[in-house]
């Protein structure tokens, strides 16, 4: 209503019979999504710069929200994230991440630590599969990592037993363990995939790891066109190395997690070109670049978006604008298979901004 009496006041008596459809072509102007956009550190802003661009030339109708990492520690979150970044989040509930430094030694709180815990973003999901055109030992990877994120090692439970003896707790629990192992099994069943593995070290770990396993094997009673299987850590390793075609859903503790997920990436490039989303309570999701800040090449022009595009493409298709992220996934890997503009690490010798205008061109 508000609007009609702007249009009138602007078109007087005259106009008024265009104020009607006016007024629904205005009306009719889908409201774009706001998402936060956390640039990061080193080469982060430049990536992020290029996520924007590719966005803007896809026509993605999203709206960024920005937060820095800020240069003091913010006493609410105990981290240099700020308690507003957090809130940003929880408010749009979907999310982009570039790279962040933690100070090794320094008594700060990890930053991904922090946001996976003010979050509670207990799954990251990890897609590894072969790039078209990229030529890596392996031309058959298509397995999806998903890792418990919120407790096992990284509890940061830790303390001083006696001098020179320090002692590190494992926390594993059921909600815990059976909230990951739900979202392995629903996302194996909404995206096709045919079996499951959890990971595990469980003949030596029996109380932690067990339960782990308990759980597992209790959400895949609910799934059984899924085939479950249950694999040991150190033998999932050797195995992913002589034929990472034996996997395809992987599900698994934080430590293992870690692990597993980063020896997939080395699969199919390295971290530059895995993509990465982390799923919380309440829908959210924070997609994020999982390679490091790279100081040593940062504002030189250099870097490859590519990790950070495609974890954007993630975050897109958790929005379900399925066709905006099939365009740019498209664009993408088109850009790379054709080899014409590549950025230095894929062997190429293109500048972040040409990578970029390829990928732009391509759309």
């Amino acid at each position: 209503m508000a609007l009609v009496q702007v249009l009138r006041r602007v078109l007087g008596a005259s106009g008024s019979t265009q104020i009607s459809s006016t007024a629904r072509a205005f009306s009719s102007a889908p409201a774009p999504i706001i998402a936060t956009l956390f640039p990061g550190d080193g080469i982060g802003p430049e990536i992020a710069e290029s996520v924007k661009q590719v966005f803007q030339a896809a026509e993605v109708p999203i709206e960024w929200e920005e937060h820095y990492v800020g240069d003091k520690i913010d006493p609410r979150t105990q981290s240099f994230l700020t308690w507003e970044s957090l809130e940003s989040v929880r408010r749009n509930r979907v999310g982009l991440k570039g790279p962040m430094a933690t100070p090794v030694g320094k008594g700060h709180r990890s930053l991904n630590l922090t946001l996976r815990k003010e979050l509670n973003l207990y799954a990251n999901v990890r897609p590894c599969y072969s790039l078209p055109g990229y030529k890596t030992r392996y031309d058959n990877v298509n397995l999806i990592t998903i890792r418990e994120n919120t407790e096992g090692e990284y509890s940061g439970l830790e303390h001083q037993v006696v001098r020179g003896v320090v002692e590190s707790l494992k926390i594993i629990t059921r909600q815990a363990s059976l909230r990951v192992a739900e979202y392995a099994f629903h996302y194996a069943k909404t995206h096709g995939r045919e079996r499951v593995s959890a990971i595990h070290k469980a003949n030596i770990m029996q109380k932690t790891d067990g339960l782990f396993l308990k759980c597992c094997r209790e959400v895949a009673e609910k799934y059984p066109e899924i085939t479950y299987e249950e694999v040991v850590i150190d033998n999932c390793c050797m195995m992913l190395v002589k034929n990472p075609a034996l996997f395809d859903v992987l599900v698994m503790p934080n430590l293992y997690g870690d692990i597993i997920s980063d020896l997939c990436a080395g699969l199919v490039g390295g971290l530059g070109l895995t993509p990465s989303c982390n799923i919380g309570e309440a829908g959210i999701a924070l997609a994020e670049a999982v390679h490091g800040s790279a100081p040593d090449i940062a504002g030189k022009n250099l870097a490859n978006p590519t990790a950070l595009l495609l974890s954007a493409v993630t975050m897109l298709r958790h929005l379900e604008l399925y066709d905006k992220a099939e365009r740019i996934q498209d664009a993408i890997l088109n850009t790379i298979a054709e080899g014409k503009y590549r950025t230095a690490d894929l062997g190429g010798s293109s500048s972040t901004t040409d990578f970029t205008k390829a990928i732009c061109g391509h759309l």
